[in-house]
């Protein structure tokens, strides 16, 4: 394994494999060329972010282990995981698009004959270590090798919880490309993925795969892998497109103006994936709440409601001091104000945006309550029991 100096010591040390690998080389110059890449990090869109917790980290502490809070952030029963098969994923979509959530922001979507896989974890943990770090709140559907051919992965930025060794370790064995935002090669290069399959790309860079045209967009958000989070890896949202259709994936990201300008430049879409959990007051900045989820998509959609919109990044892994059902709920409470169609699949539950979506709330039969109601107040109820979260989405259009 390579080595890494600690800074503080002096001394070097091993690096464990799943750390990844820092760019260097051409990779690294590359990097340095970006117009996204200014004094030895990139950038994030809309000025600087906060990526780390905000306030006291006495608060901060209070909050994420307060032992009532903890209860509520885990589901109080078994997760209902559809029982997906070979066959429902072998016959092709009779829409020519079909998506099937597996968990958090992992997503294989079936996209004009081509299968395209985002951000794939099918680890127990997000965490370099085995033994510790956010396990999994629900299996995994169906295994990695059931999926059957994928066409290329994309990967939306280096963090555990959307970029997984053993994963892509797996999938380093098949014929499948790789679409990564820059820098991110190093990692997948350590792992075992050649260099000729790697679409590494700067935002607003683009790559063709079959008859599919992928494209990096912007997010506001950070990266890092190691003990030294040297931002030397891009993040980055996705914009896939068909002889028919177009899809959005958000990665992870906090709200931004830009979204207006990726709807513009390639929208609309017949479906976004918004990331829309693991959401803090204390770092607001990288990620949206429910209501900046549905505020992202209209943006996308030219700030009318159209396509549908499925939520990420939630119910798989226990990253946030938010209540676990909370960004299935309020989603489809803020969803409902605005006309917008929004998919509550089950994990593992295939549908096609343009057919039957799947809308039971199947969350609540195993949650704990929630500090606010199902139901967000409305105007005549008053704001004693809106959060300072909530956005005015219908003012916003």
């Amino acid at each position: 394994m390579a080595g890494f100096r600690s800074p503080s010591s002096g001394l070097s040390a091993p690096r464990p494999a799943a750390f990844g690998a820092d760019p260097s080389g051409e990779r690294m110059a590359r990097i340095r060329r970006s117009p996204h890449f200014r004094d030895g990090v990139f950038q994030n869109p809309g000025g600087t972010a906060r990526t780390r917790p905000s306030g006291s980290a006495r608060e901060f502490a209070k909050t994420y282990f307060d032992r009532e809070s903890r209860g509520r952030r885990a589901p109080r029963g078994t997760v209902p995981v559809h029982a997906t098969t070979l066959a429902d994923l072998a016959r092709p979509p009779a829409t020519g698009l079909r998506l099937t959530w597996m968990g958090h922001s992992s997503v294989l979507a079936e996209i004009d004959g081509q299968r395209v896989l985002f951000d794939p974890v099918w680890g127990e943990r997000c965490s370099p270590f085995p033994f510790a770090g956010p396990k999994r709140l629900h299996p995994v559907p169906v295994p990695l090798a059931a999926l059957g051919p994928v066409d290329v992965v994309v990967i939306s930025h280096d963090h555990y919880d959307h970029l997984d060794m053993p994963t892509i370790k797996a999938l380093a064995g098949t014929d499948t490309l790789f679409a990564v935002p820059l820098g991110v090669g190093a990692h997948l290069e350590r792992w075992g993925v050649s260099a000729d399959r790697l679409r590494e790309l700067d935002w607003h860079e683009s790559t063709r795969v079959g008859g599919l045209t992928l494209t990096a967009t912007p997010a506001r958000h950070f990266c890092g892998r190691g003990l030294r989070n040297t931002q030397h890896t891009l993040w980055a949202s996705w914009v896939v497109t068909g002889e028919e259709h177009r899809i959005y994936h958000s990665g992870d990201t906090g709200y931004f103006d830009g979204f207006r300008e990726i709807g513009a430049a390639h929208g609309p879409f017949d479906a976004t994936m918004i990331q829309l959990g693991a959401y803090s007051d204390f770092w607001p900045d990288i990620h949206m709440t429910p209501e900046e989820g549905v505020r992202a998509h209209l943006d996308l959609q030219g700030r009318e409601p159209g396509g549908v919109l499925l939520p990420i990044h939630w119910g798989t892994f226990n990253l946030a001091p938010h209540a676990w059902a909370e960004p299935g709920e309020w989603t489809k409470d803020a969803a409902a104000e605005v006309g917008q169609a929004v998919a509550s699949p089950r994990p593992g539950e295939p549908f096609e945006p343009a057919g039957d979506l799947p809308s039971e709330p199947w969350w609540r039969a195993i949650s704990g309550p929630l500090a606010r109601s199902w139901r967000r107040p409305s105007a005549a109820e008053g704001a004693a029991g809106t959060s300072r979260g909530d956005l005015d989405l219908a003012g916003e259009r």
